[in-house]
């Protein structure tokens, strides 16, 4: 049972670890700029699946936000059409960070179920020793 949780909980640390870099990834191109005609950087979402029976969670692949993006009036700007459009991640930032505290705090409770089993383990060893 004990190894059991600790494989568990691993997969889990697998998925929220990788829902961090998705989410990482987001956050550091919300601001990204490209031409009008290009496309926006486009948000990724990791979509995890449930394993068979007892054997955890898994990442299935991912989503991407839109590639539009949204327009932006910045004639200033290098990059600018000839309208003075750029081109911008549709990316809500507070939602990103409501995801990144989720998947921060996801990640901590299955590190906590590892070392919980882990003591647990060690403990039963020292009890087998007596």
């Amino acid at each position: 049972m004990t190894f059991d949780a600790i494989g568990i909980a691993g997969t889990a640390l697998t998925v929220h670890r990788k829902w961090l870099d998705a989410v990482s990834d987001n956050l550091a191109n919300v601001n990204t700029v490209r031409a009008s005609a290009d496309e926006a950087f486009r948000a990724r979402y990791v979509i995890a699946t449930e394993g068979e029976g007892t054997s955890g969670v898994y990442v299935s692949g991912a989503a991407y936000g839109d590639a539009a993006g949204r327009l932006v009036y910045e004639p200033d700007h290098p990059l600018a059409d000839a309208e003075g459009y750029v081109r911008y991640p549709d990316i809500d930032m507070s939602a990103q960070m409501g995801q990144l505290i989720t998947a921060q705090r996801g990640y901590q409770a299955n590190a906590a179920v590892v070392d919980r089993a882990r003591e647990t383990y060690l403990a039963a060893l020292q009890i087998g020793r007596s």
